[in-house]
């Protein structure tokens, strides 16, 4: 009896492992701080780990570094060391290069798509709230007076993925991480 009573339990086990999503479900006041609503979040961690490494760049700390064909962002440390993150990056088409600095910085922004991203999608809102749904993500830190902006994601599977319109992704958590570090008027240089 106890042995069947045992092989029930494992198996039942089994079946409620198996139909749980692979994404954790957990509220984070991190995530959900002053977002509009209080829901779980559903976060999957980036497929790209955030790490410090050696840097031998000739930047100063607290300088933002982009390497786009990497797919990665440095931002730089003292000592001769970065961390680096994970990032999705501008589609074919749509990626640049060159120098801006951090010009603002929001915590769960808004968004309103550009005329010619709406040209390219008509589907999409005219305006979107902040939120978990909003494909901004946590935090965007904007870049000078463009509309290009390194900000979160509501798609962390794109991390490490050419999709975007020039913007630059991070999974929320790291771009939480890179916005506690960042000031307005960081240096911020896109390499290709």
């Amino acid at each position: 009896m106890w042995t069947r009573l045992i092989a029930a339990a494992l198996v039942g086990g089994a079946l409620v492992a198996a139909a749980t999503p692979s994404r954790a479900q957990f509220y984070d006041d991190r995530f959900t701080g002053g977002a509009p609503s209080n829901r779980l979040y559903t976060m999957m961690g980036s497929p790209i780990a955030k790490t410090t490494v050696s840097y031998a760049g000739a930047y100063s700390p607290g300088t933002i570094v982009i390497n786009t064909s990497e797919r990665r962002l440095y931002y730089v440390l003292a000592g001769g060391q970065a961390i680096r993150y994970g990032i999705g990056v501008g589609r074919v088409g749509f990626t640049w290069a060159g120098m801006t600095r951090v010009s603002a910085k929001k915590e769960w922004p808004a968004w309103t798509p550009p005329a010619q991203m709406l040209a390219r999608r008509p589907d999409l809102p005219r305006h979107m709230k902040g939120g978990i749904e909003n494909p901004l993500g946590a935090r965007a830190m904007y870049l000078g007076s463009s509309l290009y902006r390194i900000h979160g994601s509501n798609e962390p599977e794109t991390i490490g993925q050419a999709v975007s319109s020039g913007c630059f992704r991070m999974t929320n958590e790291d771009v939480v991480d890179l916005y506690s570090r960042v000031n307005i008027g960081a240096r911020v240089v896109v390499l290709r």
